[in-house]
């Protein structure tokens, strides 16, 4: 009777992992399947053609995306999108490191920062265009422009509140300042990094978009507003889906760089909490 018990009471490790995988799924799946299914059960219902159900979305999504309009359009937006990321790090970063080191650098350039920082970056793309022309490096530079901004700032605000004690420390066991940087000063403000990148990673996004739609021949702003010009209305919606769909695969992609990189701040986090 006491080992019929333990079998019940102790299910093996591979089947709870599977379960919980599988709640998991179940989990995150739940909400979007229900909100198709309401969305199909509306359109059905509805007259409007500016309305298409989901189904429809779906053929126009593989009409329209799956083929050359994936090389000519997804593609080019992608690589700016990576390009204007990637340069909103390094400039983010550096900029922000330089500025929450030096207290006098942050005090001159507090008033500029704010200035800049309240231009909303989609009034910056016709001075974009006059300087740079109708470019790709217009686009990029359009991205940054917005993108930079929250890395710039949590940066500063990260390196502003590494510990007094350990740069104490630090200064007593006369350690030279690029081994202050890269072993105490970076690593305590990478976890306000990661939030700015973050947050960064949505600004690129919607101003890729964005700076297609003002000056380009490609690309899927370009695309969406020519869909829309069109009243190629189930196209423009799979448009919109593909751009949801960008956005989940940044996020996930996101999670598993920022798992990597703050492994030790997610583990003195769970040893915190336990």
């Amino acid at each position: 009777m006491t080992a019929y018990t333990g079998r019940i009471a102790a299910p093996s490790r591979g089947r709870v992992v599977g379960l919980r995988i599988a709640a998991g799924f179940l989990y995150a799946l739940g909400l979007p399947f229900l909100l198709l299914v309401l969305w199909g059960v509306a359109s059905t219902a509805s007259t409007n053609r500016f309305f298409p159900g989901p189904v429809t979305i779906a053929e126009a999504f593989v009409d329209t995306w799956i083929g050359p309009a994936f090389v000519d359009d997804v593609v080019p937006s992608l690589s700016r999108l990576s390009l204007g990321i990637l340069a909103s790090i390094v400039v983010g970063v550096a900029a922000g490191t330089l500025i929450g080191l030096f207290r006098w650098l942050r005090e001159l350039l507090e008033p500029l920062l704010e200035f800049f920082r309240a231009i909303p970056p989609p009034v910056l793309i016709p001075v974009a265009m006059l300087l740079l022309g109708i470019t790709d490096t217009m686009k990029v530079v359009v991205i940054v422009s917005g993108a930079v901004w929250p890395i710039l700032l949590n940066t500063i605000d990260g390196v502003r509140a590494t510990d007094s004690v350990m740069t104490e420390t630090a200064d007593s066991f006369q350690v030279t300042w690029w081994e202050r940087l890269w072993f105490l000063v970076l690593p305590a403000a990478s976890p306000r990094i990661m939030t700015g990148v973050r947050q960064g990673l949505s600004v690129a996004l919607i101003l890729m978009v964005i700076s297609e739609m003002f000056a380009s021949s490609a690309g899927l702003g370009y695309r969406i507003a020519y869909f829309q010009r069109n009243y190629l209305i189930a196209e423009m919606w799979s448009g919109i889906l593909l751009l949801g769909l960008i956005g989940v695969l940044l996020a996930v992609t996101f999670g598993l760089v920022e798992r990597r990189v703050l492994r030790w701040y997610h583990g003195i986090r769970e040893v915190t909490r336990a």
